[in-house]
Parts: C-alpha cells; sequence; structure tokens
C-alpha cells in the first residue's frame, strides 16, 4: 500500500478535538486510527468526513465473536471504505476466515477490499497477565508468531504486534506479511498504559510496516513538530 507508514490514533471520545488536531496539519493527507472510542461516539458520518479531506482510515474495532456474526459485521463494514480494519486473532481460524468473505462480498464493485490485519496481543498485555490472568502459556513471543502464522493461514494481510514481535513474525511468514505496530513512543515520553513499546527508530530497524503513534503527536504542544519528528526517527531506522 502506498501510504504513510505513520498512522494517527484519533484516540478521543468526540468529534471536536479530531478536528483541532487534523487542522495543524493543514491539506497533509495523513493516515488516522479510528478505534471503538471515538466509532462508537461519532459513526460513519466521522469517516465520510475524514475520507472527503483524503485521509487514509485504519478502523480500529478489534472483531472478536462467532464467525457467521464476524462475516456479516464485516460486509456491512467494507462498504465504509476504510483502508485497513481488524479482528482478533483469539477467535481462531474460521472466524479470520469468514471475516476476510465478508469484506470481499461487501466491497463495491471497483473497489480494494480492505485491508485486513488480526490482533495477536494488545501491546498493553505483559507476559505475565498473559499468562496468569488470561491462562495462556507459554513465551508471549511464541503466542504473538503462533497467533500470526494462523492469520496468514486464514488468508488476512497481516497483523496487530508489538514492534518487538516483527522479526520473529516476518521469519514465520514473510516479509511480504504485514505488521502494524502501536506502543510507539518517542524517548521520554510517559509509556501510559503500554508496556511492550519502541521509539520510531527502533521500530524502522525491527522491520516495522506502519506504526502507530497516539499521545506522542496527540498530546504534544506542537502535533505538527511531533510528526515531523517521527517521520525523521523513522527514515533513521533503515
Amino acid at each position: 500500500m502506498s501510504k504513510s507508514p505513520i498512522i494517527i490514533a484519533l484516540d478521543y471520545s468526540d468529534e471536536k478535538p479530531v478536528w483541532e488536531l487534523l487542522n495543524q496539519f493543514g491539506d497533509e493527507q495523513l493516515f488516522v486510527k479510528v478505534g471503538m472510542e471515538l466509532y462508537y461516539s461519532c459513526g460513519n458520518s466521522l469517516l465520510s468526513k475524514l475520507k472527503e479531506k483524503g485521509h487514509n482510515i485504519f478502523l480500529d474495532l478489534k472483531l472478536h465473536d462467532i464467525p457467521n456474526t464476524v462475516g456479516r459485521a464485516m460486509q456491512s463494514l467494507a462498504r465504509l471504505e476504510v483502508d485497513i480494519i481488524n479482528v482478533h486473532a483469539a477467535g481462531g481460524c474460521l472466524m479470520m476466515e469468514r471475516a476476510l468473505e465478508g469484506l470481499e462480498k461487501g466491497t463495491l464493485s471497483g473497489k480494494d477490499r480492505p485491508t485486513c490485519i488480526a490482533v495477536t496481543q494488545l501491546t498493553s498485555t505483559s507476559e505475565n497477565v498473559m499468562q496468569e490472568e488470561l491462562k495462556v502459556n507459554g513465551k508471549i513471543e511464541d503466542i504473538v508468531v503462533h497467533y500470526a502464522s494462523l492469520a496468514k493461514r486464514s488468508g488476512l494481510d497481516g497483523v496487530v504486534s508489538s514492534p518487538l514481535e516483527v522479526p520473529l513474525i516476518k521469519e514465520a511468514c514473510g516479509s511480504s506479511f504485514l505488521t502494524v505496530t502501536p506502543g510507539i513512543r518517542l524517548a521520554g515520553d510517559s509509556k501510559d498504559d503500554q508496556q511492550r513499546i519502541t521509539t520510531p527508530k527502533e521500530a524502522r530497524s525491527l522491520e516495522s510496516d506502519f506504526i502507530v503513534v497516539g499521545r506522542s503527536i496527540t498530546a504534544s504542544v506542537d502535533p505538527l513538530l511531533a510528526l515531523q519528528t517521527i517521520k525523521k526517527e523513522w527514515s533513521e531506522g533503515l
């Protein structure tokens, strides 16, 4: 996909701060992430406005339900013409296959199917939480690679993971298998609720395809400068 590798997470609960942020970038075409909080508040009308402005959209809803329900949901969501959409790999192969079928069925004639990726483990999940609370045994990197392999087997285009697991995912699933990596912070920024994090430069050197950046941009006193800094760091990671 010939789109910006830097995805800005619009982690807001209403529309006003979205435009207060985006207006600071002028006419620049951005790649933005709309998650559950914002989508459930503003719905499809916000997506339409973002598309009218020429922005690319990652609709981050992490669908996880019985296969037929996810398939039908994806058929409806495909009509929104977002660029990336996701499910949770923990739903299993059949669910992921149905998700892809739904997207293909719902994509309008002459349009590209949205890229479909699967969440492996949230970057807020530590190995201890995964093992003790979720009762998923094994090392976190092994579980992430296992889920990524299931996603590839199901025909999906890639996964969401920490940048730290990207080399293992590429080794198991091939270099063309997309990795979208949240948990990105500039040096000195607060970790907040994230556990497995890196800088943009580190993520690039680990071969992430896309990075998702939230508070390092949205909480900055100068979001435009923050984005420029992230772009510079990303280019230095080659």
